[in-house]
């Protein structure tokens, strides 16, 4: 194949004028530009690292080659460094170093590594199975041909390289195009292959076939985002690291299709603008992706940036960078800069979004690094990528995560999977001990329950959010957690217990592993870098509370320990549990009290039982709240109560003191 003809075909595919998309990384993206040619000299040198920002499963040691490279070398007992390695994501990156530098080493190992790859790894090969995975497959059809576009007059690019990289290309669409199935059709390699497939039919030289490899890619993934994407835009697999992965997959077929002139299915734009859209919505305020799930600690921006200047979305603009970074601008080509600089960014007018769909809940007191920002939990178990976190939530304030998921780790089956994936490595609760779901595997699991009795609520005072499950409907229990957000600063966690026997019952909480937990009085103080947080608990029944050791996973391989408190009560028939969790920057801590209210009636003037209804006061600074809550229904037959001296008709009802409200709260829920 002439590759004169393959990059006249493909020169304006991906970054346009690659002189000045190399002068916009120099001037612009000088950290990026250095962590790629990082990678670019390694992989150059036959030392493979996986460490950039999207290498799904990253690696802290270099495998090094001295003689030719085994593509299908395994380092210890963990496969994904196997399908890291055959995904080829540092060959773009070689790419990106031989266009700004101009370097021969770079197209020279490219192509060497290239044409031994094709001349070893086969796919009728059994041994080569681990390579030939369909996801790889198509995620390769990706990076092959984007790293391709970036050495166009590299005298290493010779007429038998690119008969070597056609071919398999070619082979590689042949291999999914004959892939289709239900589990393609519901899982995300479906998505990633056939994605890849869509790159290479506009990459390949123009034909009938290569017209068929786009329009079968589109058709498939039209009737994956259908089943995949639910109406509040959240990937099904419940994981912001693959919803992030399938929403960059579909951005970039919308970028390409419009620079190749294709028609994208009706209704496709719209679903990756909406999954955009809830990666914004769920977006740390530190601008990282919840750790739900199988998911890092990643920063999000660059795929912000990129959806925003795809869409020109201001509201996805105001989620990313204020210019393209490095990605985006080998994305969109440098002329697109100036276009995403007009652009303005502003912030949706709401703080607080609720996406039932999915039973994904997410609360901010404001926009901004500095400002509070809690996400609830309460949806379908997603596939295999989901961790046992229903009721699970997170707590971040002042640039600083107070309490987090555990993360992933790994996917090697064994006691440190089921320790990620348990609900002990979450921020829940859990009945005498007992698991949540059974896990089979790393991906399958049995006794699977469901989520019920979901609610949300949002204004610019409070947030709301409620939600229960029947994991343990065998054992005679029903659990339901309610989150109350008194912004800026203090939640109010009610959990409640529904049974008629006599059960133990245990709260999770991890925090930060930034920060140190200590007893303080009659509850616990965490201390971070920039943020204080300190707990209490009310309840009716006898509380008991341990401090303990876990870990934090926030990459792929990696763990650090961090603090733990598991709190737990007995109760028999029902039982409820109040944590109040009060927020300060560090060395600015406001006095702050919890006390439990006696409920009466004010039509029969009796008191209330617990079970029925129960009532804060939590004071902090010079500001006063009464929440109530009502377990059961309590008014009969005409009724309303009072808790200290305030009187509301409501199942959730917060009264601001300090604003002088008595008779008159804000309900949360009916």
């Amino acid at each position: 194949m002439d590759p004169k003809l393959y990059f006249e075909q493909n020169r304006a595919a991906f970054f346009g004028d690659r002189g000045a998309a190399a002068e916009y990384v120099r001037a612009n993206c000088r950290e990026e530009l250095d962590t790629v040619l990082r990678m670019a000299e390694l992989a150059a040198e036959n030392k493979f690292l996986f460490q950039l920002r999207w290498d799904m499963e990253q690696t802290h040691v270099p495998e090094v080659f001295d003689g030719p490279i085994d593509w299908l070398r395994q380092p210890g007992d963990d496969p994904e460094f196997v399908y890291a390695f055959n995904r080829m994501r540092f060959w773009p990156c070689m790419g990106q170093a031989y266009a700004v530098t101009g370097d021969e080493k770079y197209a020279r190992a490219f192509a060497e590594q290239l044409v031994r790859w094709v001349d070893t790894v086969r796919r009728e090969d059994p041994a080569c199975e681990k390579a030939w995975r369909t996801i790889e497959a198509g995620i390769r059809m990706e990076n092959w041909c984007k790293a391709m576009g970036y050495f166009e007059g590299s005298p290493h690019i010779t007429e038998k390289v690119m008969d070597k990289f056609a071919g398999s290309m070619t082979e590689h669409a042949e291999y999914i195009m004959g892939v289709w199935n239900t589990f393609n059709l519901m899982s995300n390699w479906g998505v990633l292959a056939n994605h890849g497939l869509f790159v290479a039919g506009c990459c390949l030289p123009d034909g009938p076939r290569t017209a068929q490899y786009r329009q079968t890619a589109l058709d498939r993934l039209s009737r994956i985002l259908r089943i995949q994407v639910y109406p509040d835009g959240v990937h099904w697999e419940q994981s912001p690291m693959y919803h992030n992965e399938v929403m960059r997959c579909l951005l970039d077929v919308a970028a390409l299709a419009r620079r190749r002139g294709v028609r994208l299915p009706q209704g496709m734009e719209a679903a990756v603008h909406a999954m955009a859209r809830t990666a914004a919505a769920w977006q740390k305020p530190n601008g990282r992706e919840p750790m739900m799930g199988d998911s890092d600690d990643i920063d999000q921006r660059d795929l912000m940036t990129l959806a925003a200047a795809v869409f020109q979305d201001g509201a996805l603009k105001a989620a990313g960078y204020p210019r393209l970074d490095f990605e985006s601008v080998w994305e969109l080509g440098a002329e697109a800069a100036a276009r995403y600089e007009a652009l303005p960014a502003q912030n949706p007018a709401r703080t607080d979004f609720g996406l039932p769909d999915s039973g994904n809940y997410v609360f901010r007191d404001r926009w901004g690094e500095e400002g509070a920002w809690a996400r609830f939990h309460c949806g379908i178990l997603g596939a295999g990528h989901d961790h046992a976190g229903q009721l699970h939530f997170d707590l971040f304030a002042h640039g600083e995560d107070v309490l987090t998921d555990s993360g992933r780790y790994t996917y090697v089956f064994g006691p440190d999977r089921r320790a990620f994936k348990d609900l002990s490595g979450h921020n829940t609760v859990a009945v005498d001990g007992l698991p949540l779901y059974e896990c089979v595997d790393s991906w399958e699991c049995k006794r699977l329950g469901r989520a019920v009795n979901r609610a949300f609520y949002s204004d610019g005072r409070y947030g709301y959010a409620e939600g229960g499950h029947l994991g343990w409907y065998r054992e005679g229990v029903f659990v339901n957690r309610r989150l109350i957000f008194l912004k800026p600063d203090v939640l109010i966690v009610a959990d409640e217990f529904y049974s008629g026997g006599a059960h133990t019952y245990r709260q999770y909480f991890h925090w930060g592993e930034t920060g140190t937990l200590s007893a303080q009085g009659d509850g616990f103080r965490w201390a971070g870098r920039s943020c204080t947080a300190r707990l209490r608990q009310v309840s009716a029944a006898p509380l008991s509370a341990e401090r303990k050791t876990g870990r934090v996973s926030r990459h792929y391989n990696h763990a650090a320990e961090g603090p733990v408190l598991e709190t737990a009560v007995r109760g028999e028939g029902f039982a409820a549990v109040f944590t109040v969790i009060a927020l300060d920057r560090t060395g600015e801590e406001e006095p702050l009290s919890v006390e439990k209210l006696p409920v009466t009636s004010n039509f029969k003037g009796i008191q209330f039982q617990d079970e029925e209804i129960e009532a804060l006061r939590v004071r902090k600074g010079g500001r006063s709240w009464v929440a109530a809550v009502a377990h059961m229904e309590y008014a009969s037959p005409t009724d309303t109560f009072n808790a200290g001296g305030c009187c509301g008709f409501g199942g959730v009802e917060v009264f601001d003191e300090t604003a002088g409200e008595k008779e008159t709260g804000t309900v949360l829920a009916r």
